[in-house]
Order: C-alpha cells, then sequence, then structure tokens
C-alpha cells in the first residue's frame, strides 16, 4: 500500500527536521489529486520547487515507469529540479528501491523503468528541442520570466514551444505548470481560461489598496501588515505607532506619501514577517512587481509609463449635421469641433512594422477621443483605398503622412485617391527621438485624464502595445503609440474643412440617440 504525497512529505519533512506551515500540506493534497491540466501558481520564496523535488520522487515511488519531462525558464534551472528529485529519492526512507540506477542531470532512469529511450525524468529549457520526447507528465516551472515574455513576439514564441508539448505526451498523461506571473499577458492566465485545476495562494488573504493619502480608511478587517510606498521609498507602519485600528476604521497619526497598502492573513506570517515582506518590497522596482510576485496578478513587472487602464473608454460614432452648408459633429452630447488623421507608413504586410492611420477628435474643453487607430494591409495603392473608405466615412478633412523611409512615396498616391473628396494631404518629416515624441504627446492626457478611446480602439493592437511600450527598448513594437502621437501633436483642423455634400439626395443624418459609457468630459 502506497502512501498519500502529504504523508511521504511529512517524513521527507522530518528527515530534513523542517517547520512545516498548513499551506504546504493543502499543496501536497492538491498535486496528489490534481486533474490531467494543472496550475499552482505561490509567491516568490514560498518553496514551491522545494515541493516539486519530492512530489517527482513520490511519483515514481509510487510509478516507477513514470517519465517526467521538467521544463524550466532554461536549462540550468531545469537542472535544479532534476538534482533536487535525485537527492530527496537518494535519502528517502520510501524511495530505496527506486533510486536512480543511470544517467546524467540532464537525462536519467531509477530502477524499475521500462523505458530505455526516454528517461525517467528529462530536464530542458522551455527553448530547448524536445520535440522527440515522450511523457506521461509535463511540467512547466517558472517558464514565464522576463527574459522570455519582454515582446509580444517572445510570449509567442514562448506559448508555440508550449504547443509542441501536446504531441511530446503520452495519451492519458498530465500537464502541470508551476509558477508566477511576469506579464498582462500571462499564460497562466491562458491555462485558467483552459479550464484547468487551479490551486492559486497568495502571499495574503485579505488586502485593501488606497493610491493617495486620506487621514482615516475604510478597511473591512484588521490589518496585520501595512506598507507605503514602493522601492526605495517603502516603509511598514506599525499599529499604535502610525495608525489606529477600530471598527473597521483606520486613522493615520502621520501623514505618508504614495500609496499605502493593508493586509491581513498572511500565507506564511512565521516566516514572512512584516519586516522581511518591507524588504522584499523594496526590492520591487515597481508595484506591478510587488503585484504579480507576491499577489499573483496578471501584470507587466515592469512600470507602464502609458497605462491603457487611464484612458476613458467610450461606443459613441459621430454624428453629423449640415447647418448652413456647415457640418457640425457631435459625440453623444458633445460638440466636436476639430479633428487629426495621421498616417505612420509601412509596408503593410504581415511580420512587418504595421501601417496605421490614427484618427483622434477634439472637442472645446480639450478632451481627445482616440476614435479610429486602423492596420492597413497591402501595398500602397491598397492603403490608400483603405483610407478613402475612411475619410469619407469620418469626412476626415486633412491627413497628415509621415514621409520618412517608405512614406515618401505615399503622398501622391493618397492625393489620387482622395480626389473629390475635400480631404487634403499635409506631408511630414518626423525627426529626434521617437520614443520622447511618444510620451510627450500621450502621457500629459493619459495622467490628466482627458484621452478617450473607442472601443474597437480598445480591443485592437493598441492598448497592448502601451502596457508593454517601455522607453528606450529598440526595436519594440509601437506602431499604433506613433501613429495616435504623430495625430495628437499634428495640427487640428476644424471640422467642416473642406466638406463636400453628397451628390443626389440631401444626406441626413442617422436620428439615434447615445450616450458616452462614462460621465467624464460630456
Amino acid at each position: 500500500m502506497k502512501v498519500t504525497f502529504p504523508v511521504f512529505y511529512h517524513l521527507w519533512a522530518e528527515l530534513q527536521e523542517w517547520t512545516v506551515p498548513d499551506f504546504h500540506y493543502a499543496v501536497c493534497d492538491w498535486l496528489g489529486k490534481k486533474g490531467r491540466l494543472a496550475l499552482l501558481m505561490m509567491p516568490r520564496g514560498h518553496a514551491k520547487s522545494s515541493i516539486l523535488d519530492v512530489y517527482n520522487a513520490w511519483k515514481f515511488y509510487t510509478d516507477p515507469t513514470e517519465q517526467i519531462l521538467h521544463q524550466g525558464s532554461t536549462d540550468p534551472d531545469a537542472y535544479k529540479v532534476s538534482r533536487g528529485t535525485e537527492r530527496v529519492l537518494e535519502t528517502h526512507p520510501l524511495t530505496q528501491e527506486v533510486k536512480k540506477v543511470r544517467g546524467e542531470t540532464q537525462r536519467w532512469w531509477v530502477n524499475g523503468s521500462t523505458d530505455v529511450r526516454y528517461g525517467s525524468l528529462y530536464a530542458r529549457g522551455i527553448t530547448s528541442t524536445v520535440t522527440g520526447h515522450r511523457a506521461t507528465e509535463i511540467q512547466n516551472d517558472d517558464v514565464e520570466v522576463p527574459q522570455n515574455i519582454a515582446t509580444p513576439d517572445a510570449r509567442e514564441k514562448l506559448r508555440y514551444r508550449l504547443s509542441e508539448q501536446v504531441h511530446i505526451m503520452i495519451p492519458g498523461g498530465s500537464k502541470l505548470f508551476v509558477g508566477t506571473p511576469h506579464t498582462h499577458d500571462s499564460l497562466y492566465t491562458d491555462v485558467q481560461n483552459m479550464g484547468a485545476d487551479c490551486l492559486i495562494l497568495r502571499a495574503f488573504q485579505k488586502e485593501a489598496r488606497f493610491e493617495e493619502y486620506q487621514p482615516a480608511y475604510m478597511v473591512d478587517f484588521h490589518p496585520q501588515y501595512v506598507f507605503t510606498g514602493m522601492g526605495s521609498t517603502c516603509a511598514v507602519l506599525k499599529e499604535g505607532a502610525d495608525y489606529t485600528y477600530a471598527d473597521g476604521v483606520i486613522t493615520m497619526m502621520r501623514r505618508h506619501a504614495g500609496i499605502i497598502d493593508f493586509y491581513a492573513d498572511a500565507l506564511w506570517p512565521d516566516r514572512f514577517t512584516p519586516l522581511i515582506m518591507a524588504e522584499r518590497r523594496k526590492e520591487c522596482r515597481t508595484v506591478n512587481e510587488w503585484d504579480s510576485q507576491y499577489m499573483l496578478r496578471a501584470k507587466p513587472i515592469h512600470d507602464i509609463r502609458l497605462d491603457p487602464d487611464k484612458i476613458n473608454i467610450y461606443d459613441n460614432e459621430i454624428e453629423y449635421v449640415e447647418r448652413n452648408n456647415v457640418l457640425v459633429a457631435t459625440l453623444g452630447n458633445t460638440k466636436i469641433t476639430f479633428s487629426r488623421a495621421y498616417w505612420d507608413v509601412a509596408e503593410g504586410k504581415v511580420g512587418n512594422d504595421a501601417s496605421v492611420l490614427s484618427f483622434v477628435l477634439n472637442d472645446d474643453d480639450g478632451n481627445l477621443y482616440w476614435h479610429e487607430a486602423a492596420g492597413l494591409m497591402g501595398g500602397i495603392e491598397e492603403q490608400c483605398a483603405e483610407i478613402r473608405r475612411i475619410v469619407d466615412l469620418y469626412h476626415i478633412p486633412n491627413v497628415t503622412v509621415e514621409t520618412n523611409g517608405i512614406g515618401k512615396f505615399a503622398p501622391a498616391f493618397l492625393r489620387k485617391s482622395l480626389a473629390g473628396s475635400g480631404c487634403s494631404v499635409t506631408e511630414f518629416v518626423t525627426s529626434g527621438n521617437k520614443d520622447g515624441r511618444i510620451l510627450a504627446a500621450l502621457e500629459t492626457p493619459l495622467s490628466g485624464g482627458i484621452l478617450w478611446a473607442h472601443e474597437r480602439v480598445a480591443n485592437g493592437p493598441a492598448f497592448p502595445q502601451m502596457r508593454d511600450w517601455i522607453p528606450g527598448v529598440k526595436n519594440q513594437p509601437d506602431d499604433y503609440l506613433d501613429s495616435c502621437s504623430g495625430a495628437i501633436l499634428c495640427t487640428p483642423v476644424r471640422i467642416g474643412t473642406g466638406y463636400i455634400k453628397p451628390s443626389g439626395a440631401q444626406w441626413v443624418p442617422s436620428g439615434g440617440t447615445y450616450t458616452l459609457s462614462s460621465s467624464f468630459g460630456v
């Protein structure tokens, strides 16, 4: 009769003279019963890799014919678990008949294995070639790290590597993901959405965050950990010295700077005391890094300089009405007075830089409405035909064309395509630092809350580019940001300029009534 994994782990912990927290036994119980697709997420430093070493040894103890493919972010990282599993097999009192009998760190066999080709445990990095392997269990241990998810292309490459594993798994086998998220576009979110059996244990079970100082805060739990600031500005606050708590109200005894986080019910309070966690928080460069590594939220660990969550979203379309041969535009109840359209020209081929036309509106209060961010495909003439369609749809009075590089040929083709539309073409040569231009155009409207975006823009490639974008990084996708910043920085044109009345019957706008999805600015 084989023992369960919690018992197996307990015997090993006694041998190692460990003091085992209760949540370790909960993890062991879950690992022993998990489904064929499973996800384990625990904060950094909470011993998930140590548990995995013992778990692998238990797998061989229960069935020496098991074949485990263990993949880490790199070969050396995967070898750590290989060596850890081997050590458990060598010294655990229940595995003396299932020790390693041959092989090296990368691939080895246990006594009782019936396989002659693939090995009992095969350890490789996620970017290493394993297409010819076979396994009954595939483990992905911290394969999502900053080095391999920095760009959308890198994340796509990682997902491609993971997709190959379906061909490696022996029918009836299982797949286990272990790790912490490092990006908003986390593969662990994908795994959850696939219906995986999940165990997600955050550093704290109760939390409340406030972005700005208040003399008192309403919190529905008694905080045990209180932190202000992040990185070098982090400080741990103490009850009685810095604040008081009574009946759900935290009253501050002194002013603090920056954000303040209140936490309770720590996962491992004996090991991770407030002072220890404050030290770790000081090592985190951004709030996102803290949230992703300890609260297990899918966020990029870098500081998002252009946070699309600060953009107001609307779903209205422009309504036009002709008054005394002048075109008047409204967006919901807001009168639109100016517009700007900017074409950041590229070849429009899959895999190349995107060719993007951004259309931005203005109201009299200074709000900016990013109404269209159209990715254009095909040759220059095909792109110009699509721009003509957009110009006619929105009665755009002027398009500014970035004439750097391939763009120097675009204005002539665009003028030909726009003939008879009343839309003029302005040529513009960019110079200087592109990152500085993007920041100059977008950062102030974002921080001031005056930038809006239509929901089709929010649901397109533009917002992911904003989350990923890091000033100073070369060759990162930024075409949608460059196009929008160009539109914002170019000279606005008053609505109705160049307007040509449609031929035939008099054009009449739709009579629908719309309401913006947020009340800001309207």
